[in-house]
């Protein structure tokens, strides 16, 4: 059975490298070299039987080759071939419409060119659309395949290949009742009402999140809580849930076998279904899937060759799928379970004091080491992975999911039975919300505790950080291949190149007279400007307001910073302004200095900010510290939210730094008489450069020697302008872009 491991390793590897690499014919190439490579193999085993593996995972790679090429030449060519054209279609609405700041946005299936597609169809409209509904309008198509206008990786891995916007005016005809393939979106629905119904507001969301997968009510605090203590697996949903569900099946059913496999099995990909097919919940489905069979039959099962069949059946349909973030996290976070928890139980049991315990409490000693060896089993796998995409690397993941995983099953249960019993008397199902609401708080309150620890996580916003990830692993490989005799100095060399790198990391931004970063948050700004140990941060905004706050906080605490001397606000765009109140929950400033507006009175969302630390910029400001100064011009025109931007001077010793907000060229003009600018060394191009800022005649006083511009990846504004770029490139600018540059760090 372990062959098939191997064949699915071998599918999975081609399907990471033909996926980015091969379109049109390219794909023999890989499939030659693979043929070749195969037929070189078969005709060593007789002297090097130890290759047999070798020879399956390349007989994958040529399947999985031929495969992928026949997908990307047969289906997916209409994606690209239509990719920015305007088509007259009919869509059939698959889920609920979800309204965004734009309008909203349907998922659902279009026939073109003879082929059904999934797609995404985009409104400026707030459609209020429900499965089985119909949209016939033209539509402008983008492919969100790489290389496509509409580029999104969340989109091609969950086999949905294209966007579009409606043009113009549409026609909707609304179905009078749901059809079949829409009953899972349609209980979804259900059960979140329920549950807003009978939980109360502080718990619902987590509710929400540990039944069906969906964070969309819970706070930011305590989302990036989950994310820093190490558990937000546990909302995301997968295999513990799954084996929760099937256990409430049996237990229902009496632990008949064949009754509870013939229900069971249904009821976990209707489950599935309902929490959207994610990776995790399609691969956990699978593989217990096969164990209910194989215990049914009395057969051994193999968790290696169930994870490699589950594998296949995912890349069969979608081989995209390999590109999701829950897809590498989910298969990695099994097989570091079955290679690492294992070796590390049996560690932990034969210590000394731990083998001279007897009887009941061997055993629960024993049950303690395996929560342990599971948790590490997992992290050693995924960490290098949560690294890469998040940033973050929990160090308290451990205690975390000590503290709190044991409640998870009751938890889960209670939602359960509390969304059954309101089905049949409501005042039961708030009484069961009630109770359920004790350990769930308990939960929360553990995770927003434990996070909030000095050092509960680590940041790969930091080189030194990422030096020490990569040592660690190169010690795990070694103490794999030389013993366990030397997993005491790995850990001590270790802990000491820790504190090593956390030492430095948080140093080096002391000592620098001038440091300026500008972060990218995508189409806004975020900018930290610190001096000898002071920081402010100017902005906090972006495509997204969460990542925006996520990543400002990220970039302050992989310096060991958890307080700001202060946060500048240089107008009220959403786009600058946006993440504030998710960065106040975790970055508290001595500080905040702000244009005078009348937006601050009318938005609710601003009330976080209305304290004593908060200050209204009427005339022009300094901030002295040490040998550094920041001066805030206020521009109050009154014209727009833009020409009343704040502007930022920041002065060092040896460096000048200007920040301009969305100012406009006559609003430029305005300051320049407000105030002698020095030549600078940077320059903050002025709202995101558009062709409306950074005129020549700032360019010829401030004369900077570099321009960065905050902007995001194929933004729809057409930032940055190309007359912009020529005139800074007449003025002899270096320019930095955040859309091709990333975060920006100058340093004086």
């Amino acid at each position: 059975m372990r062959k098939l491991v191997w064949f699915s390793l071998g599918v999975t590897f081609a399907a990471f490298i033909g996926m980015y690499i091969m379109s049109d014919r390219w794909y023999l190439i890989p499939i030659g070299i693979a043929a070749i490579c195969l037929t070189i193999s078969v005709l060593l085993l007789r002297r090097f039987p130890a290759i047999r593996p070798l020879s399956v995972v390349l007989l994958g790679c040529i399947i999985a080759f031929g495969w992928i090429g026949l997908f990307n030449n047969l289906y997916l060519i209409t994606p690209r071939t239509l990719d920015g054209q305007n088509v007259v279609t009919t869509i059939t609405v698959t889920d609920y419409s979800k309204l965004t700041q734009y309008g909203s946005v349907s998922d659902g299936l279009c026939k073109l060119e003879g082929r059904p597609y999934k797609i995404s169809v985009f409104s400026s409209d707030e459609l209020q659309l429900k499965p089985g509904d119909i949209i016939t309008a033209e539509i402008a198509i983008k492919s969100t395949l790489p290389g496509g206008s509409g580029e999104y990786p969340y989109s091609y891995a969950r086999g949905v290949f294209l966007s579009a916007s409606i043009k113009g005016s549409y026609d909707v005809q609304t179905s009078t009742s749901i059809p079949l393939y829409g009953y899972p979106a349609y209980m979804r629905e259900s059960v979140k009402e329920i549950i807003q119904t009978i939980f109360s507001q502080d718990t619902l969301g987590f509710a929400i999140a540990l039944l069906l997968g969906n964070k969309d009510y819970i706070d930011f605090e305590t989302d990036y809580a989950l994310k820093i203590s190490g558990i937000s697996h546990i909302v995301a949903v997968s295999g513990l849930h799954v084996t929760i569900l099937f256990t409430i099946v049996q237990t229902v059913l009496l632990k008949r076998r064949w009754l509870s496999a013939i229900l069971g099995i249904p009821v976990l990909f209707f489950f599935a279904a309902i929490a959207g097919f994610s990776p995790s919940i399609t691969r956990a489905c699978l593989m217990h899937s096969l164990m209910i069979i194989a215990a049914l039959f009395d057969k051994e099962y193999d968790s290696w060759s169930a994870l490699g069949f589950a594998v296949l059946v995912m890349i069969l349909f979608n081989p995209w799928s390999v590109s999701n973030v829950s897809f590498q996290l989910s298969v990695l976070c099994i097989a570091g379970i079955q290679t690492f928890s294992q070796p590390i139980k049996a560690w932990v049991l034969d210590r000394t004091p731990i083998k001279e315990y007897k009887g009941k409490y061997k055993k629960h000693i024993s049950t303690f080491a395996s929560s342990i060896s599971v948790s590490l089993g997992a992290s050693i796998a995924v960490t290098p992975l949560c690294a890469y995409h998040f940033g973050v690397v929990s160090l308290v993941s451990l205690l975390t999911n000590l503290l709190t995983l044991w409640v998870i099953s009751f938890i889960f249960c209670g939602i359960i039975i509390a969304c059954g019993l309101a089905l049949l008397w409501l005042p039961a199902a708030k009484a069961v919300g009630l109770a359920i609401s004790v350990p769930i708080n308990y939960v929360l309150n553990s995770v927003l505790w434990i996070s909030k620890f000095p050092l509960a996580a680590l940041y790969t916003d930091s080189i030194f950080i990422v030096f020490w990830l990569v040592l660690v692993y190169v010690l795990i490989g070694a103490i794999c291949v030389f013993g366990k005799k030397y997993l005491r100095l790995g850990l001590l060399i270790s802990t000491i190149t820790l504190c090593i790198c956390l030492l430095a990391s948080w140093l080096v931004p002391v000592m620098d007279e001038c440091r300026v970063t500008v972060l990218d948050v995508g189409q806004g700004q975020c900018i930290l400007l610190q001096s000898r140990g002071k920081t402010y941060v100017v902005d906090c905004g972006g495509d997204d307001d969460e990542t925006a706050a996520e990543t400002a906080i990220k970039a302050l605490r992989s310096q060991g910073i958890y307080s700001i001397d202060g946060l500048i606000l240089t107008h009220f765009d959403r786009d600058h302004v946006g993440g504030v109140s998710h960065f106040l929950t975790q970055m508290q400033p001595q500080k905040i200095y702000a244009p005078e507006c009348d937006l601050l009175e009318q938005e609710a969302e601003w009330s976080i900010i209305q304290t004593e630390i908060y200050q209204t910029v009427y005339q022009m400001t300094q901030i002295r510290f040490q040998d550094a100064v920041i001066t805030l011009v206020p521009m109050k025109t009154s014209l727009s939210v833009n020409a009343d931007s704040l502007c930022v001077l920041f002065q060092t010793e040896n460096c000048d730094i200007l920040i301009t907000g969305d100012l406009d060229i006559s609003g430029e003009y305005d300051l320049m008489k407000m105030i002698l600018l020095p030549e600078l060394e940077v320059l903050v191009v002025g709202h995101h450069g558009s062709r409306y800022s950074t005129s020549d005649m700032l360019l010829r006083q401030t004369k900077p020697e570099q321009a960065i511009i905050s902007v995001g990846v194929d933004n729809h504004y057409g930032h940055p302008a190309d007359e912009t770029i020529e005139r800074l490139l007449a003025a002899g600018c270096k320019i930095l872009r955040t859309d091709q540059d990333g975060t920006v760090v100058y340093r004086r």
